[in-house]
């Protein structure tokens, strides 16, 4: 209670708490948590991360927040779905945290204020969205696991994402393709073109589309899943078949 006090009137992060608190719903205590997950990797040298006992940018607040993110999300769904099978929790889930609906809400939060007062000068839609989970993991970090699910669950989920409308959006990209190539007698492949691993040790995967063995667009992303959805998509746009205002998240 004492440090809340102290963020709130005497700290000189004070301004930056009350506008944390705005969004959070409660103040935070440990501050140097989000700081970090408003901190890119583009603000720190390769001499500052090397001399640094810990990575001081919002990478691995990022790879946290991921994961709190999906565990919250599935468990918000199985609840509110106990009917439904496995295969409809988990494409919901996928249209909720999704890059895409992560942007925006990000966007929504107006996270991009704190990315500046940080010393961020070009901010991607992608930089929007791993912010969102890097905030995610600080305040995990910082008031626990309970409270960070009542957050994402009110602030996020509740206010940001219309459930109900998501339920009739088909974001399956790589189904869409098949059923189209199907209907008119083409060969639809996917190809690994390169798997590595990132800085922060995480998998990471480019793939190719061919269409009747040519390629016809590239993705990548952290899982093989993930990253054929994506070329799929971006197929889906070059053939016409998916017109990009069509496109949810």
């Amino acid at each position: 209670m004492v440090r809340k006090i102290f963020n709130l009137t005497l700290s000189p992060d004070k301004a930056f708490v009350k506008e944390l608190r705005k969004i959070l719903g409660y103040t935070p205590k440990q501050i140097h948590f989000y700081k970090r997950a408003f901190t890119h990797k583009s603000l720190t040298s390769k001499e500052e991360s090397k001399k640094a006992r810990y990575p001081s940018n919002n990478e691995r607040l990022e790879f946290l927040g991921d994961a709190i993110l999906d565990s919250v999300t599935a468990e918000y769904l199985f609840r509110k779905y106990p009917t439904q099978d496995e295969g409809f929790l988990t494409q919901m889930r996928s249209k909720m945290v999704n890059r895409k609906a992560l942007n925006k809400i990000a966007e929504h939060m107006e996270l991009d204020i704190f990315l500046r007062q940080l010393g961020a000068t070009r901010i991607s839609q992608t930089m929007m969205g791993n912010t969102f989970e890097a905030f995610v993991g600080a305040a995990y970090l910082d008031v626990g696991y309970n409270k960070t699910k009542s957050f994402i669950i009110n602030k996020m989920l509740r206010q940001y994402l219309d459930v109900h409308e998501l339920e009739n959006i088909n974001t399956n990209y790589k189904s869409q393709l098949l059923e189209y190539s199907q209907k008119n007698q083409k060969i639809i492949s996917y190809d690994v073109l390169d798997h590595y691993r990132t800085k922060n040790n995480r998998e990471r995967f480019k793939i190719a589309v061919l269409l009747d063995g040519k390629a016809l667009a590239t993705a990548e992303d952290y899982s093989k899943k993930s990253a054929e959805q994506k070329a799929s998509e971006k197929a889906l746009i070059q053939m016409g078949v998916l017109k990009k205002e069509e496109k949810k998240s």
